[in-house]
């Protein structure tokens, strides 16, 4: 089936600047999401963490390089992961998305957070940003999206995150985000939840592990 995301006999992404090189996108998709997550920073993004709220991060984020920001993806995605051996997670299928996006929402926002010890805590946020990660409801986009949204959330509610190591670690996080969802609807589960906890604890200010 073509993938109606990508220009004609490519692998690159239709973009609104137009830009038909992998390598060039790359750059200038960094540059300008880079600027957009300094402003959310600085600025949040106001909402009740509902799905509309979730889209929109995602529209505010790729605004400038996408027609399609902050709208679900129509197609089904697969992606290879070295550390699957070449295995995809099972995303969302497209007829899902919504339903699964807002059960996994609705699953963060009740959470009893102020009554959790703080290593529970930072395993509950870990908890909630893969299950919203596993949803994966955007072409492109979704990892970022998903812990800007997540870090935002857990920042309102009154417990400091830091940002800046999710950024710099940002292949680290994206293989952990991997690995704590590997498990298959054919039963089989390889899931490794650790490394996504000791990232996510680490960002929290816990200095747990031995």
């Amino acid at each position: 089936m073509r993938d109606p995301y990508l220009y004609d006999n490519s692998s690159v992404l239709i973009n609104k600047l137009g830009i038909k090189n992998q390598e060039v996108l790359e750059g200038a998709e960094a540059d300008y999401v880079s600027l957009r997550l300094k402003d959310v920073a600085l600025h949040p993004l106001m909402g009740d963490y509902h799905t509309p709220h979730f889209l929109k991060m995602h529209e505010v984020i790729f605004q400038d390089l996408y027609e399609w920001a902050g709208s679900t993806r129509t197609i089904s995605i697969y992606k290879e992961e070295d550390v699957l051996g070449g295995m995809s997670i099972e995303y969302a299928d497209p007829f899902d998305i919504v339903d699964d996006l807002s059960h996994a929402l609705e699953s963060m926002r009740t959470k009893n957070w102020d009554r959790m010890e703080p290593i529970v805590r930072a395993h509950e946020f870990s908890d909630s940003l893969a299950q919203i990660w596993k949803v994966h409801p955007f072409r492109e986009g979704n990892t970022r999206t998903a812990v800007t949204f997540c870090c935002q959330y857990i920042d309102e509610i009154g417990y400091q995150i830091n940002r800046d190591l999710f950024e710099k670690n940002a292949r680290y996080l994206r293989t952990a985000l991997v690995a704590y969802n590997a498990y298959f609807s054919d039963g089989s589960n390889f899931a490794k939840k650790e490394y996504l906890y000791n990232i996510v604890e680490d960002a929290l200010g816990l200095t747990v592990r031995k």
